[in-house]
């Protein structure tokens, strides 16, 4: 029965709370979505930070529930008409090869991201390695931090992996960094991107977790600016650092984040990221997928509606120094730290994250970025304008 024709109200499990009803509206705004398909949330790894942990989301649904027919019917009645671009995401997304390969066979005309450990990425087909825009690959640093966070001897093996596929990847490979340790220095992340290494780009989030007492966030800007500095120092080559092209974008050009985002996060869970579970419900935010009122959606059912994750007055974004380029950073920060009233999460996880994002901000600043733009490349100035990574990751850390 069609929305239109009468309410329906879907109850998630262990929930008595009714989804609010589904309406005609376009429950994306634009027309792009990012369909991120976790093929499975087991992993082969046990990182001691891993989000998913959450609500003991990790490790909880092994295998996919949901039919490619019934896949097939949610992208002809959401999706029609808008670019597609699919993000294979876990758990360990490639412990469940078989549905990757026959999604990117079914599905051709989608562009398709791997968000990996990378530890297993040589059991995959070049062809499949082919079809890849970007790969994002977790490490954390260098060996030490890495090998300290997932295992002993998991850097060694990341990096050996890469090297072997990397003439097979069709598109781009990114270092995806969850800054966690204090500790970790400018060498470390320079390093992912050194000439001699196997990324392209790197990309970093502040990890959202009590790791920012003491002097940790005075380690952290001591970091950022030997980046920012490196990151200016030249105007013929580009340092491929994914959050600083992103910010030196939105203020020199603020007008991107109105074109791409609506003016929403550009993390995307406001406007047209569809997180799909293996048992086919679908969440803004793969950090809050234990959250019953966060639902939007379920593949099985073929419902959607329109992210319940969304900027409220409770947030005191919008007053921010930052706003204009950070258009609100991490929602599940916001959302937990000012409309749940998390008081110890906001305190110790999220101001300190803002502090830092407004910290890079007056970095960034200080070295002109209007005038370092008009002096680069014309290369230079088209990573910095249209890099297509930027799609795939939250472009603020």
């Amino acid at each position: 029965m069609e929305a239109s024709q009468q309410p329906i109200h879907f109850f998630s499990p262990g929930s008595r709370e009714a989804v609010p009803e589904l309406t005609d509206a376009d429950p994306i705004l634009g027309g792009r979505v990012e369909l991120q398909l976790l093929t499975t949330l087991k992993c082969n790894l046990k990182c001691t930070y891993c989000s998913l942990g959450v609500g003991e989301v990790l490790g909880s649904q092994t295998h996919v529930e949901y039919t490619f027919d019934q896949l097939t019917a949610f992208v002809d009645k959401y999706l029609t008409g808008k670019e597609v671009y699919v993000t294979f995401y876990g758990g360990e997304p490639t412990l469940n090869q078989s549905l990757m390969l026959e999604v990117m066979r079914r599905y051709p005309r989608f562009r398709f991201q791997l968000q990996t450990n990378a530890t297993l990425l040589d059991d995959l087909p070049p062809w499949a390695l082919g079809r890849l825009s970007n790969v994002l690959a977790s490490i954390d640093g260098g060996e030490t931090i890495t090998d300290g966070y997932r295992g002993r001897g998991i850097y060694r093996q990341v990096v050996k992996n890469l090297k072997a596929m990397r003439e097979h990847i069709g598109g781009s490979v990114t270092a995806r960094v969850t800054w966690g340790n204090p500790d970790t220095t400018f060498e470390e992340l320079d390093r992912l991107v050194s000439e001699e290494g196997v990324f392209d780009y790197l990309y970093w989030q502040f990890v959202a977790d009590e790791m920012y007492a003491g002097d940790s966030v005075d380690k952290r800007k001591a970091v950022l600016v030997q980046l920012i500095d490196k990151f200016f120092s030249r105007t013929d080559a580009l340092y491929p650092v994914i959050p600083l092209m992103g910010i030196v974008r939105n203020k020199v050009f603020p007008t991107r984040a109105q074109e791409l985002y609506a003016g929403r996060t550009q993390c995307r869970v406001s406007s047209h990221l569809l997180n799909v579970m293996p048992n086919g419900e679908v969440y803004p935010c793969p950090d809050m997928m234990y959250l019953p009122a966060m639902k939007m959606g379920d593949v099985k059912a073929n419902w959607l509606r329109p992210s319940p994750l969304q900027r409220t007055e409770a947030m005191p974004c919008e007053g921010c120094e930052a706003f204009s380029w950070c258009r609100s950073n991490c929602m599940k920060n916001m959302y937990l730290g000012y409309v749940k009233q998390d008081e110890r999460y906001r305190n110790n996880v999220v101001e300190p994250i803002c502090e830092l994002l407004r910290f890079i901000g007056r970095e960034i600043d200080r070295h002109d970025p209007v005038a370092w733009f008009e002096r680069a490349t014309l290369p230079v100035r088209k990573q910095i304008l249209d890099c297509e990574v930027y799609e795939y990751v939250e472009v603020m850390p």
